[in-house]
């Protein structure tokens, strides 16, 4: 698939494929996902092995993910280039929505 066809699959983002994916800007495992993901948003999300499996799944065969390592037992995700740029996609979508915004909020 394409890069145009990835962003246009996955942007706008859930918030769990957000996370998801900022997470393994450094290389991490499931539980680390989870873990980082739960720091980050103060407790607020608190992904299962579920989701963040599932997640994993998907984006690994789309190529935004992949194998970095696998120690004991336990495998080592990391974001791939693809990865990045529907990442920069995404984030550049939030800030448009946050200038957006701020420009509202000035009328309220």
């Amino acid at each position: 698939m394409d890069l145009e066809s990835l962003i246009n699959k996955y942007v706008p983002m859930t918030e769990t494929a957000y996370y998801i994916l900022l997470s393994l800007c450094e290389p991490k495992h499931g539980y680390g996902i989870s873990k980082w993901v739960f720091e980050v948003t103060e407790g607020r999300i608190n992904l299962g092995s579920g989701t963040v499996y599932g997640t994993i799944s998907k984006m690994e065969k789309d190529n935004l993910i992949c194998l970095y390592d696998e120690v004991d037992n336990r495998r080592i995700y990391e974001v791939t280039s693809r990865g990045k740029n529907v990442l920069k996609a995404e984030i550049a979508r939030l800030h448009k929505l946050v200038e957006i915004s701020s420009y509202l909020n000035k009328s309220l």
